[in-house]
Protein backbone atom coordinates (compact mmCIF):
# COMPACT_ATOMS: atom_id res chain seq x y z
CA UNK A 1 0.00 0.00 0.00
CA UNK A 2 2.71 2.26 1.32
CA UNK A 3 4.21 1.72 -2.77
CA UNK A 4 1.25 3.11 -4.56
CA UNK A 5 0.74 5.53 -2.34
CA UNK A 6 4.81 6.77 -3.04
CA UNK A 7 3.94 6.23 -6.88
CA UNK A 8 0.95 8.46 -6.73
CA UNK A 9 2.52 11.61 -4.90
CA UNK A 10 5.93 10.92 -7.77
CA UNK A 11 2.68 11.00 -10.84
CA UNK A 12 1.42 14.43 -8.45
CA UNK A 13 4.24 16.07 -8.31
CA UNK A 14 5.40 15.02 -11.82
CA UNK A 15 1.95 16.49 -13.16
CA UNK A 16 2.36 19.90 -10.82
CA UNK A 17 6.02 20.23 -12.36
CA UNK A 18 4.43 19.55 -16.00
CA UNK A 19 1.77 22.46 -15.32
CA UNK A 20 4.20 24.59 -13.50
CA UNK A 21 6.26 24.17 -16.91
CA UNK A 22 3.94 25.03 -19.13
CA UNK A 23 2.73 28.25 -17.11
CA UNK A 24 6.58 29.61 -16.78
CA UNK A 25 6.75 29.36 -20.36
CA UNK A 26 3.23 31.51 -21.05
CA UNK A 27 4.58 33.81 -18.87
CA UNK A 28 8.48 34.39 -19.53
CA UNK A 29 7.95 36.31 -22.98
CA UNK A 30 11.19 37.31 -22.89
CA UNK A 31 12.88 34.00 -23.69
CA UNK A 32 9.86 31.81 -25.34
CA UNK A 33 7.40 31.96 -28.00
CA UNK A 34 4.83 29.05 -27.72
CA UNK A 35 1.74 27.96 -29.40
CA UNK A 36 -1.26 25.58 -27.88
CA UNK A 37 -3.56 23.72 -29.75
CA UNK A 38 -6.62 21.17 -29.33
CA UNK A 39 -8.66 18.83 -31.90
CA UNK A 40 -10.22 15.05 -31.70
CA UNK A 41 -6.65 13.90 -32.57
CA UNK A 42 -3.46 14.77 -31.64
CA UNK A 43 -2.52 15.44 -34.80
CA UNK A 44 -4.77 18.28 -35.66
CA UNK A 45 -4.44 19.89 -32.32
CA UNK A 46 -0.36 19.69 -33.07
CA UNK A 47 -1.45 21.75 -36.37
CA UNK A 48 -3.08 23.96 -34.59
CA UNK A 49 -0.34 24.97 -32.04
CA UNK A 50 1.74 25.13 -34.75
CA UNK A 51 -0.13 27.50 -36.03
CA UNK A 52 -0.26 29.75 -33.49
CA UNK A 53 3.65 29.20 -33.06
CA UNK A 54 4.08 30.26 -36.41
CA UNK A 55 2.22 33.50 -35.92
CA UNK A 56 3.90 34.46 -32.86
CA UNK A 57 7.26 34.18 -34.24
CA UNK A 58 6.18 36.31 -37.50
CA UNK A 59 4.84 38.96 -35.45
CA UNK A 60 8.32 38.38 -33.82
CA UNK A 61 10.33 39.15 -37.03
CA UNK A 62 7.94 40.97 -39.39
CA UNK A 63 9.92 44.91 -38.73
CA UNK A 64 12.86 42.83 -40.17
CA UNK A 65 11.30 41.84 -43.42
CA UNK A 66 12.09 45.13 -44.96
CA UNK A 67 11.72 43.97 -48.41
CA UNK A 68 8.12 43.61 -47.77
CA UNK A 69 7.49 46.48 -45.84
CA UNK A 70 9.36 48.52 -48.68
CA UNK A 71 7.48 46.82 -51.42
CA UNK A 72 4.30 46.33 -49.77
CA UNK A 73 3.87 49.42 -48.18
CA UNK A 74 0.70 50.31 -50.30
CA UNK A 75 -1.24 47.69 -49.25
CA UNK A 76 -2.39 47.28 -45.84
CA UNK A 77 -1.43 45.91 -43.20
CA UNK A 78 -2.93 42.46 -43.02
CA UNK A 79 -1.54 41.76 -46.46
CA UNK A 80 1.60 42.24 -45.10
CA UNK A 81 0.93 40.26 -41.77
CA UNK A 82 -0.18 37.54 -44.35
CA UNK A 83 2.62 37.50 -46.37
CA UNK A 84 5.28 37.55 -43.90
CA UNK A 85 3.75 34.51 -42.39
CA UNK A 86 3.79 32.67 -45.66
CA UNK A 87 7.08 32.99 -45.70
CA UNK A 88 7.45 31.47 -42.24
CA UNK A 89 5.66 28.84 -42.99
CA UNK A 90 8.62 27.76 -45.54
CA UNK A 91 10.64 27.29 -42.67
CA UNK A 92 7.94 25.26 -40.46
CA UNK A 93 8.04 22.49 -43.13
CA UNK A 94 11.22 21.33 -41.62
CA UNK A 95 12.82 23.28 -38.66
CA UNK A 96 9.86 24.27 -37.33
CA UNK A 97 8.11 21.07 -36.85
CA UNK A 98 11.05 19.96 -34.68
CA UNK A 99 10.27 22.54 -32.15
CA UNK A 100 9.80 21.49 -28.45
CA UNK A 101 5.95 19.72 -27.85
CA UNK A 102 4.25 18.53 -24.72
CA UNK A 103 1.09 16.67 -25.17
CA UNK A 104 -1.01 18.18 -22.23
CA UNK A 105 -3.77 16.02 -23.04
CA UNK A 106 -5.05 13.28 -24.95
CA UNK A 107 -7.46 12.38 -27.52
CA UNK A 108 -10.31 12.36 -28.58
CA UNK A 109 -9.94 15.97 -26.40
CA UNK A 110 -6.29 16.07 -27.54
CA UNK A 111 -4.38 19.59 -26.24
CA UNK A 112 -0.88 20.41 -27.59
CA UNK A 113 1.24 22.71 -26.25
CA UNK A 114 4.51 23.87 -28.52
CA UNK A 115 7.17 26.28 -27.73
CA UNK A 116 10.91 27.72 -28.67
CA UNK A 117 13.01 29.54 -27.33
CA UNK A 118 13.46 33.10 -29.05
CA UNK A 119 17.02 32.53 -29.14
CA UNK A 120 16.96 29.55 -30.92
CA UNK A 121 14.55 31.58 -33.62
CA UNK A 122 17.76 32.81 -34.63
CA UNK A 123 19.20 29.69 -35.52
CA UNK A 124 16.28 28.59 -37.37
CA UNK A 125 17.52 31.48 -39.86
CA UNK A 126 21.41 30.50 -39.33
CA UNK A 127 20.11 27.34 -41.42
CA UNK A 128 18.93 28.83 -44.37
CA UNK A 129 21.60 31.72 -44.47
CA UNK A 130 24.10 28.70 -44.92
CA UNK A 131 21.96 27.29 -47.92
CA UNK A 132 22.61 30.90 -49.30
CA UNK A 133 26.19 30.52 -48.75
CA UNK A 134 26.34 27.16 -49.88
CA UNK A 135 24.25 28.13 -53.24
CA UNK A 136 26.74 30.96 -54.29
CA UNK A 137 29.98 28.93 -53.63
CA UNK A 138 28.20 26.48 -55.84
CA UNK A 139 27.28 28.93 -58.26
CA UNK A 140 30.88 30.28 -58.65
CA UNK A 141 32.62 27.25 -59.18
CA UNK A 142 30.32 26.40 -62.03
CA UNK A 143 31.08 29.73 -63.83
CA UNK A 144 34.43 29.76 -63.77
CA UNK A 145 33.52 25.88 -65.35
CA UNK A 146 31.42 27.98 -67.93
CA UNK A 147 28.34 25.55 -66.83
CA UNK A 148 26.24 28.73 -67.25
CA UNK A 149 22.93 26.66 -67.14
CA UNK A 150 23.80 25.78 -63.31
CA UNK A 151 25.54 29.27 -62.42
CA UNK A 152 21.89 30.79 -62.96
CA UNK A 153 19.75 28.63 -61.28
CA UNK A 154 22.42 28.61 -58.28
CA UNK A 155 22.50 32.07 -58.15
CA UNK A 156 18.58 32.63 -58.22
CA UNK A 157 18.07 29.90 -56.13
CA UNK A 158 20.08 31.79 -53.33
CA UNK A 159 18.39 35.05 -54.22
CA UNK A 160 14.89 33.72 -53.37
CA UNK A 161 15.97 32.07 -50.28
CA UNK A 162 17.44 35.13 -49.55
CA UNK A 163 14.05 37.28 -49.96
CA UNK A 164 12.54 35.01 -47.41
CA UNK A 165 15.15 35.76 -44.72
CA UNK A 166 14.22 38.53 -42.29
CA UNK A 167 17.65 40.05 -42.55
CA UNK A 168 17.59 39.57 -46.26
CA UNK A 169 19.05 43.20 -46.48
CA UNK A 170 21.97 43.08 -44.49
CA UNK A 171 23.50 39.69 -45.00
CA UNK A 172 27.03 39.90 -46.67
CA UNK A 173 29.04 38.14 -48.64
CA UNK A 174 33.27 37.92 -48.85
CA UNK A 175 34.47 37.17 -52.55
CA UNK A 176 37.81 35.63 -53.79
CA UNK A 177 39.67 39.07 -53.46
CA UNK A 178 38.44 39.27 -49.65
CA UNK A 179 36.29 42.38 -50.66
CA UNK A 180 32.81 42.38 -49.28
CA UNK A 181 29.09 43.12 -50.83
CA UNK A 182 25.44 43.04 -49.46
CA UNK A 183 23.88 39.64 -51.24
CA UNK A 184 20.28 41.45 -51.62
CA UNK A 185 22.35 44.21 -54.14
CA UNK A 186 25.32 41.58 -54.79
CA UNK A 187 23.72 38.60 -56.60
CA UNK A 188 20.86 40.47 -59.10
CA UNK A 189 24.19 42.34 -60.25
CA UNK A 190 25.66 38.96 -60.72
CA UNK A 191 22.83 37.62 -62.80
CA UNK A 192 22.51 40.78 -64.82
CA UNK A 193 27.03 40.45 -65.54
CA UNK A 194 25.91 36.80 -66.59
CA UNK A 195 23.43 37.60 -68.83
CA UNK A 196 25.81 40.26 -70.33
CA UNK A 197 28.21 38.38 -71.43
CA UNK A 198 25.95 35.55 -73.07
CA UNK A 199 26.42 35.97 -76.57
CA UNK A 200 24.61 34.14 -79.72
CA UNK A 201 25.33 33.73 -83.35
CA UNK A 202 23.53 31.48 -86.01
CA UNK A 203 25.80 29.28 -87.59
CA UNK A 204 23.18 27.50 -90.33
CA UNK A 205 19.30 27.75 -91.35
CA UNK A 206 17.89 24.71 -92.60
CA UNK A 207 14.36 25.28 -94.68
CA UNK A 208 12.68 21.97 -94.84
CA UNK A 209 8.83 21.51 -95.47
CA UNK A 210 7.00 23.51 -92.84
CA UNK A 211 10.02 23.77 -90.79
CA UNK A 212 12.85 25.68 -90.27
CA UNK A 213 15.91 25.03 -87.82
CA UNK A 214 18.27 27.21 -86.54
CA UNK A 215 21.50 26.24 -85.31
CA UNK A 216 22.91 28.82 -82.29
CA UNK A 217 26.70 28.83 -81.25
CA UNK A 218 26.16 30.18 -77.71
CA UNK A 219 29.35 31.65 -75.63
CA UNK A 220 30.22 32.75 -72.37
CA UNK A 221 33.09 35.90 -72.16
CA UNK A 222 34.09 34.37 -75.91
CA UNK A 223 33.90 31.01 -75.03
CA UNK A 224 31.52 28.37 -75.53
CA UNK A 225 29.00 27.38 -72.88
CA UNK A 226 29.21 24.01 -71.03
CA UNK A 227 25.63 24.09 -70.21
CA UNK A 228 23.28 26.46 -70.93
CA UNK A 229 19.02 26.44 -71.21
CA UNK A 230 16.94 28.70 -72.90
CA UNK A 231 13.44 28.61 -74.54
CA UNK A 232 12.49 30.69 -77.73
CA UNK A 233 9.38 32.38 -79.12
CA UNK A 234 7.95 29.97 -81.76
CA UNK A 235 4.99 32.79 -82.73
CA UNK A 236 2.39 31.35 -80.63
CA UNK A 237 3.88 30.76 -77.24
CA UNK A 238 7.72 30.46 -75.61
CA UNK A 239 8.91 26.62 -76.24
CA UNK A 240 9.66 24.20 -73.72
CA UNK A 241 13.25 24.46 -72.22
CA UNK A 242 16.40 23.87 -74.68
CA UNK A 243 19.51 22.76 -73.32
CA UNK A 244 22.84 23.90 -75.19
CA UNK A 245 25.92 22.06 -74.94
CA UNK A 246 29.40 23.00 -75.49
CA UNK A 247 28.10 26.34 -77.15
CA UNK A 248 25.73 24.13 -79.34
CA UNK A 249 21.97 24.97 -79.21
CA UNK A 250 18.90 24.84 -81.87
CA UNK A 251 15.44 26.42 -82.39
CA UNK A 252 12.79 25.01 -84.63
CA UNK A 253 9.99 26.47 -86.05
CA UNK A 254 7.17 25.00 -87.84
CA UNK A 255 4.00 25.31 -90.51
CA UNK A 256 3.81 29.50 -90.83
CA UNK A 257 5.61 30.13 -88.22
CA UNK A 258 8.69 28.88 -90.11
CA UNK A 259 8.12 30.38 -93.40
CA UNK A 260 9.98 34.11 -93.81
CA UNK A 261 10.35 34.54 -90.59
CA UNK A 262 14.00 36.86 -90.25
CA UNK A 263 14.08 37.29 -86.60
CA UNK A 264 14.02 35.32 -83.33
CA UNK A 265 13.13 36.50 -79.32
CA UNK A 266 15.31 33.63 -76.87
CA UNK A 267 14.86 34.10 -73.33
CA UNK A 268 17.74 32.53 -71.15
CA UNK A 269 16.03 30.45 -68.15
CA UNK A 270 17.37 31.11 -64.75
CA UNK A 271 14.31 30.35 -62.52
CA UNK A 272 15.13 26.67 -61.92
CA UNK A 273 11.78 25.09 -61.27
CA UNK A 274 13.30 21.80 -61.89
CA UNK A 275 15.95 22.55 -59.35
CA UNK A 276 12.38 23.66 -56.95
CA UNK A 277 11.25 20.57 -57.89
CA UNK A 278 14.03 18.48 -56.09
CA UNK A 279 14.89 20.47 -53.39
CA UNK A 280 11.20 20.39 -51.59
CA UNK A 281 12.70 23.95 -48.91
CA UNK A 282 13.64 25.85 -52.52
CA UNK A 283 9.97 24.94 -54.05
CA UNK A 284 8.21 26.20 -50.86
CA UNK A 285 9.82 29.41 -50.82
CA UNK A 286 9.36 29.90 -54.54
CA UNK A 287 5.72 29.38 -54.01
CA UNK A 288 6.11 32.57 -51.24
CA UNK A 289 8.10 34.62 -52.92
CA UNK A 290 7.25 36.86 -56.11
CA UNK A 291 9.34 36.02 -58.99
CA UNK A 292 12.46 38.50 -59.69
CA UNK A 293 12.14 39.30 -63.66
CA UNK A 294 15.46 39.92 -65.56
CA UNK A 295 14.96 41.95 -68.73
CA UNK A 296 18.89 41.33 -70.05
CA UNK A 297 17.25 37.57 -70.24
CA UNK A 298 15.59 37.74 -72.71
CA UNK A 299 17.84 38.68 -76.56
CA UNK A 300 17.11 40.14 -80.12
CA UNK A 301 18.59 37.64 -82.70
CA UNK A 302 18.18 38.00 -86.58
CA UNK A 303 17.96 35.80 -88.39
CA UNK A 304 21.08 35.45 -90.52
CA UNK A 305 24.31 33.83 -91.03
CA UNK A 306 26.95 36.70 -90.53
CA UNK A 307 29.29 37.27 -93.24
CA UNK A 308 32.14 36.92 -90.41
CA UNK A 309 31.79 34.54 -87.04
CA UNK A 310 32.81 35.86 -84.08
CA UNK A 311 35.84 34.66 -83.29
CA UNK A 312 35.48 32.17 -80.20
CA UNK A 313 38.38 31.73 -77.79
CA UNK A 314 38.20 27.63 -77.09
CA UNK A 315 40.36 26.73 -74.53
CA UNK A 316 42.13 24.05 -75.92
CA UNK A 317 42.15 20.27 -73.88
CA UNK A 318 45.66 19.07 -73.47
CA UNK A 319 45.25 15.83 -73.86
CA UNK A 320 48.61 13.82 -74.65
CA UNK A 321 46.26 11.70 -76.32
CA UNK A 322 47.21 11.06 -80.29
CA UNK A 323 44.07 10.96 -83.05
CA UNK A 324 44.73 8.28 -85.38
CA UNK A 325 44.21 9.16 -89.51
CA UNK A 326 40.60 9.45 -90.32
CA UNK A 327 40.39 7.11 -93.16
CA UNK A 328 37.76 7.27 -95.76
CA UNK A 329 35.94 3.92 -95.15
CA UNK A 330 35.07 5.38 -91.95
CA UNK A 331 34.22 8.78 -92.65
CA UNK A 332 31.85 7.42 -95.09
CA UNK A 333 30.21 5.39 -92.77
CA UNK A 334 29.38 8.33 -90.42
CA UNK A 335 28.54 10.18 -92.93
CA UNK A 336 25.73 7.54 -94.11
CA UNK A 337 24.81 7.25 -90.41
CA UNK A 338 23.87 10.46 -89.99
CA UNK A 339 21.90 11.20 -93.25
CA UNK A 340 19.89 8.35 -92.16
CA UNK A 341 19.16 10.37 -89.08
CA UNK A 342 18.46 13.28 -90.84
CA UNK A 343 15.74 11.34 -93.45
CA UNK A 344 14.86 8.82 -90.75
CA UNK A 345 15.98 6.12 -93.39
CA UNK A 346 17.31 3.87 -90.27
CA UNK A 347 16.85 0.50 -91.65
CA UNK A 348 19.21 1.75 -95.02
CA UNK A 349 22.39 1.80 -92.44
CA UNK A 350 21.51 -1.72 -90.74
CA UNK A 351 25.06 -3.20 -92.58
CA UNK A 352 26.72 -0.72 -91.06
CA UNK A 353 26.79 -2.01 -87.92
CA UNK A 354 27.11 -5.53 -86.04
CA UNK A 355 23.96 -7.11 -84.68
CA UNK A 356 24.29 -5.37 -80.72
CA UNK A 357 25.61 -2.10 -82.40
CA UNK A 358 22.56 -1.75 -84.43
CA UNK A 359 20.63 -2.52 -81.49
CA UNK A 360 21.56 0.16 -79.32
CA UNK A 361 21.29 2.39 -82.89
CA UNK A 362 17.68 1.84 -82.89
CA UNK A 363 17.85 2.68 -78.77
CA UNK A 364 19.40 5.54 -79.60
CA UNK A 365 17.14 7.37 -82.37
CA UNK A 366 13.97 5.86 -80.23
CA UNK A 367 15.35 7.79 -77.07
CA UNK A 368 14.24 11.26 -78.53
CA UNK A 369 13.39 12.87 -81.58
CA UNK A 370 17.17 13.14 -82.77
CA UNK A 371 18.52 16.48 -84.42
CA UNK A 372 21.57 16.41 -86.08
CA UNK A 373 23.05 19.67 -84.71
CA UNK A 374 26.04 20.72 -86.73
CA UNK A 375 28.51 18.74 -89.67
CA UNK A 376 30.68 16.51 -87.12
CA UNK A 377 34.40 17.51 -86.61
CA UNK A 378 35.74 14.05 -85.51
CA UNK A 379 38.57 12.67 -84.24
CA UNK A 380 39.61 9.34 -84.86
CA UNK A 381 41.25 7.30 -81.83
CA UNK A 382 42.73 3.91 -81.39
CA UNK A 383 41.59 2.21 -78.42
CA UNK A 384 42.82 -1.65 -77.89
CA UNK A 385 40.97 -3.58 -80.80
CA UNK A 386 38.38 -0.54 -82.06
CA UNK A 387 38.23 2.91 -82.66
CA UNK A 388 36.71 5.41 -80.97
CA UNK A 389 35.03 8.10 -83.08
CA UNK A 390 34.38 11.70 -81.36
CA UNK A 391 31.55 13.08 -81.82
CA UNK A 392 28.52 13.56 -83.07
CA UNK A 393 26.56 16.61 -81.45
CA UNK A 394 22.45 15.44 -81.45
CA UNK A 395 19.49 16.96 -80.05
CA UNK A 396 16.93 14.64 -78.23
CA UNK A 397 13.54 15.66 -77.52
CA UNK A 398 10.67 13.99 -75.87
CA UNK A 399 6.87 13.91 -76.10
CA UNK A 400 5.98 14.87 -72.36
CA UNK A 401 9.52 16.46 -71.39
CA UNK A 402 10.14 20.32 -70.64
CA UNK A 403 13.58 20.08 -71.66
CA UNK A 404 15.21 18.91 -74.94
CA UNK A 405 18.75 17.78 -74.38
CA UNK A 406 21.91 17.75 -76.20
CA UNK A 407 24.41 14.60 -76.04
CA UNK A 408 27.83 14.33 -78.28
CA UNK A 409 27.68 10.45 -79.77
CA UNK A 410 30.51 9.03 -80.13
CA UNK A 411 30.97 5.46 -82.35
CA UNK A 412 32.78 3.07 -81.58
CA UNK A 413 34.06 0.48 -84.60
CA UNK A 414 35.51 -2.58 -84.66
CA UNK A 415 39.16 -3.36 -86.71
CA UNK A 416 36.98 -4.67 -89.84
CA UNK A 417 35.07 -0.95 -89.59
CA UNK A 418 31.65 -1.78 -88.52
CA UNK A 419 30.26 0.02 -85.33
CA UNK A 420 29.67 -2.57 -82.75
CA UNK A 421 28.49 0.36 -79.88
CA UNK A 422 27.24 3.83 -79.09
CA UNK A 423 27.90 6.02 -75.87
CA UNK A 424 27.30 10.11 -74.95
CA UNK A 425 30.10 11.56 -74.45
CA UNK A 426 31.41 12.80 -71.25
CA UNK A 427 30.51 16.77 -70.57
CA UNK A 428 34.11 19.50 -71.47
CA UNK A 429 34.28 19.46 -67.80
CA UNK A 430 34.41 15.91 -66.93
CA UNK A 431 36.13 14.97 -70.02
CA UNK A 432 38.72 17.73 -69.04
CA UNK A 433 39.42 16.28 -65.53
CA UNK A 434 40.75 12.80 -67.27
CA UNK A 435 41.89 14.06 -70.38
CA UNK A 436 44.16 16.59 -68.37
CA UNK A 437 45.59 14.20 -65.87
CA UNK A 438 49.32 13.10 -66.53
CA UNK A 439 49.59 10.65 -64.20
CA UNK A 440 48.25 8.37 -66.04
CA UNK A 441 49.00 6.96 -69.68
CA UNK A 442 47.02 7.41 -72.57
CA UNK A 443 45.57 3.59 -72.72
CA UNK A 444 44.26 4.50 -68.74
CA UNK A 445 42.48 7.49 -69.20
CA UNK A 446 40.87 6.33 -72.91
CA UNK A 447 39.63 3.33 -70.15
CA UNK A 448 38.23 5.39 -68.02
CA UNK A 449 36.40 7.28 -70.48
CA UNK A 450 35.23 4.59 -72.52
CA UNK A 451 33.74 3.01 -69.04
CA UNK A 452 31.76 5.87 -68.06
CA UNK A 453 30.71 6.88 -71.17
CA UNK A 454 28.99 3.33 -71.88
CA UNK A 455 28.07 3.53 -67.79
CA UNK A 456 25.68 6.56 -68.20
CA UNK A 457 24.76 5.75 -71.74
CA UNK A 458 22.98 2.22 -70.51
CA UNK A 459 21.11 3.81 -68.09
CA UNK A 460 19.66 6.29 -70.99
CA UNK A 461 18.99 3.61 -73.40
CA UNK A 462 17.90 1.31 -70.75
CA UNK A 463 20.32 -1.41 -71.55
CA UNK A 464 19.78 -3.39 -68.39
CA UNK A 465 21.28 -6.74 -69.82
CA UNK A 466 24.73 -4.39 -70.08
CA UNK A 467 24.31 -2.93 -66.31
CA UNK A 468 23.46 -6.47 -65.46
CA UNK A 469 26.57 -7.95 -66.81
CA UNK A 470 29.14 -5.05 -65.26
CA UNK A 471 28.12 -5.36 -61.41
CA UNK A 472 29.88 -8.11 -59.95
CA UNK A 473 27.62 -10.57 -58.12
CA UNK A 474 28.65 -9.66 -54.74
CA UNK A 475 28.82 -5.91 -55.55
CA UNK A 476 28.22 -3.48 -52.34
CA UNK A 477 24.87 -1.04 -53.87
CA UNK A 478 24.41 1.48 -51.45
CA UNK A 479 21.47 3.90 -52.95
CA UNK A 480 20.78 6.63 -51.12
CA UNK A 481 17.83 9.29 -50.88
CA UNK A 482 16.93 12.17 -48.27
CA UNK A 483 14.26 12.27 -46.11
CA UNK A 484 12.62 14.41 -43.09
CA UNK A 485 13.61 13.92 -39.34
CA UNK A 486 12.67 14.54 -36.79
CA UNK A 487 15.15 16.86 -34.63
CA UNK A 488 16.84 15.54 -31.23
CA UNK A 489 19.07 17.68 -28.95
CA UNK A 490 22.19 17.30 -31.03
CA UNK A 491 20.74 18.21 -34.28
CA UNK A 492 17.99 20.67 -33.49
CA UNK A 493 18.67 23.16 -36.27
CA UNK A 494 20.88 21.38 -39.00
CA UNK A 495 18.48 20.84 -42.48
CA UNK A 496 16.55 18.65 -40.34
CA UNK A 497 17.46 15.89 -43.18
CA UNK A 498 19.30 12.88 -43.58
CA UNK A 499 20.46 10.69 -46.39
CA UNK A 500 18.77 7.28 -45.41
CA UNK A 501 20.72 4.51 -47.45
CA UNK A 502 19.76 1.02 -48.24
CA UNK A 503 22.21 -1.74 -49.20
CA UNK A 504 21.15 -3.95 -51.95
CA UNK A 505 21.74 -7.24 -53.96
CA UNK A 506 22.74 -7.27 -57.24
CA UNK A 507 19.63 -9.05 -57.62
CA UNK A 508 17.13 -6.29 -55.52
CA UNK A 509 19.15 -3.14 -57.57
CA UNK A 510 18.51 -5.16 -60.91
CA UNK A 511 15.18 -5.65 -60.01
CA UNK A 512 14.37 -1.69 -58.92
CA UNK A 513 16.12 -0.74 -62.16
CA UNK A 514 14.16 -2.55 -64.63
CA UNK A 515 10.69 -0.94 -62.71
CA UNK A 516 12.04 2.74 -62.63
CA UNK A 517 13.02 1.97 -66.54
CA UNK A 518 9.25 0.56 -67.16
CA UNK A 519 8.16 3.94 -65.26
CA UNK A 520 10.17 6.70 -66.80
CA UNK A 521 9.84 7.60 -70.73
CA UNK A 522 13.29 9.08 -70.41
CA UNK A 523 16.33 9.25 -68.35
CA UNK A 524 19.12 11.66 -68.91
CA UNK A 525 22.30 11.74 -67.07
CA UNK A 526 25.01 14.26 -66.94
CA UNK A 527 28.58 14.15 -64.80
CA UNK A 528 30.56 16.88 -63.86
CA UNK A 529 33.76 17.13 -62.00
CA UNK A 530 35.45 13.88 -61.16
CA UNK A 531 37.92 12.36 -58.83
CA UNK A 532 39.76 9.28 -60.09
CA UNK A 533 42.16 7.01 -57.75
CA UNK A 534 43.89 3.97 -58.83
CA UNK A 535 44.49 1.55 -56.05
CA UNK A 536 47.62 1.19 -55.06
CA UNK A 537 47.28 -2.70 -54.97
CA UNK A 538 48.65 -3.50 -58.30
CA UNK A 539 45.50 -4.58 -61.26
CA UNK A 540 43.51 -2.09 -62.92
CA UNK A 541 41.40 -1.36 -59.79
CA UNK A 542 39.88 2.35 -59.84
CA UNK A 543 37.94 4.62 -57.39
CA UNK A 544 35.70 6.69 -59.09
CA UNK A 545 33.92 9.93 -57.47
CA UNK A 546 31.40 11.98 -59.86
CA UNK A 547 29.12 14.57 -59.58
CA UNK A 548 26.20 13.33 -61.49
CA UNK A 549 22.98 15.14 -62.38
CA UNK A 550 20.22 12.75 -63.01
CA UNK A 551 17.03 14.18 -64.91
CA UNK A 552 13.90 12.20 -65.79
CA UNK A 553 10.24 12.27 -66.96
CA UNK A 554 9.47 12.11 -63.22
CA UNK A 555 12.15 12.52 -60.72
CA UNK A 556 16.03 14.87 -60.60
CA UNK A 557 18.41 14.83 -58.33
CA UNK A 558 21.71 16.04 -57.70
CA UNK A 559 24.85 13.79 -56.00
CA UNK A 560 28.10 12.08 -55.71
CA UNK A 561 28.13 8.65 -57.56
CA UNK A 562 31.16 6.82 -56.25
CA UNK A 563 32.35 3.45 -58.53
CA UNK A 564 35.32 1.20 -57.59
CA UNK A 565 35.60 -0.50 -60.46
CA UNK A 566 38.21 -3.50 -61.88
CA UNK A 567 39.31 -2.51 -65.36
CA UNK A 568 42.18 -4.91 -66.14
CA UNK A 569 39.79 -6.04 -69.32
CA UNK A 570 38.38 -2.90 -70.63
CA UNK A 571 35.36 -4.83 -72.46
CA UNK A 572 34.26 -6.41 -69.53
CA UNK A 573 34.50 -3.80 -66.79
CA UNK A 574 33.25 -5.16 -63.20
CA UNK A 575 31.84 -2.70 -60.54
CA UNK A 576 32.71 -4.04 -57.38
CA UNK A 577 31.44 -1.22 -55.14
CA UNK A 578 28.25 1.31 -56.13
CA UNK A 579 26.80 4.37 -53.82
CA UNK A 580 25.18 7.47 -54.12
CA UNK A 581 25.16 10.42 -51.84
CA UNK A 582 24.30 14.35 -51.91
CA UNK A 583 26.63 17.25 -52.14
CA UNK A 584 28.76 18.08 -48.82
CA UNK A 585 26.71 19.23 -46.71
CA UNK A 586 27.55 20.14 -42.21
CA UNK A 587 31.05 18.46 -43.03
CA UNK A 588 28.97 15.21 -44.13
CA UNK A 589 32.08 13.17 -45.58
CA UNK A 590 32.18 11.90 -48.80
CA UNK A 591 32.83 8.16 -49.78
CA UNK A 592 36.08 7.88 -51.23
CA UNK A 593 38.73 4.69 -52.49
CA UNK A 594 39.94 4.41 -48.66
CA UNK A 595 36.76 3.31 -47.44
CA UNK A 596 36.94 0.27 -48.99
Amino acid sequence: MSKIYFLLILIISFLNLHAQTIDEIRQDHHNYIWGQGSGATLKKADQEALAMLINQISVMVESEFEQFTEEERSNNEFDLKEKVNSVIKTYSNATLHNTERIVISNEPDAKVFRYIRRDDVNKVFEERENKIINFIGHAGKAEKQIRIADALRYYYSALILLKSHPNCNSIEFKDDKGDQYLLISWIPARISELFSQIAYQVKEIRDGDNMKTVFLYISYRGKPVMNFDYSFWDGRDWTNLYSAKNGEGIMEYYGLNAKGRQQAWIKAEYMCENMARIDDELGNVMEQIDPVPFRRSHYNLRLEIPEEMVEVNETPVNTNIASVQISEEYNDVITQVTQAIEKRQYQNVNRLFTSDGYEMFTKLVAYGKATILSKPDLKMYRFNDEIMCRSIRMAFNFENNYKKFVEDVVFHFTEQGKIESISFGLSGTALKSILENNTWGEVDRLVLINFLEHFKTAYALERIDYIESIFADDALIITGYVVKIKAGVENKYLNNQIVRYNRQTKQQYIRNLKYSFDSKEYINIQFEESEVRKGGAGGEIYGVRIKQNYHSANYGDTGYLFLIVDLGEPQLPVIHVRTWQPDKTGGAKIYGLSDF
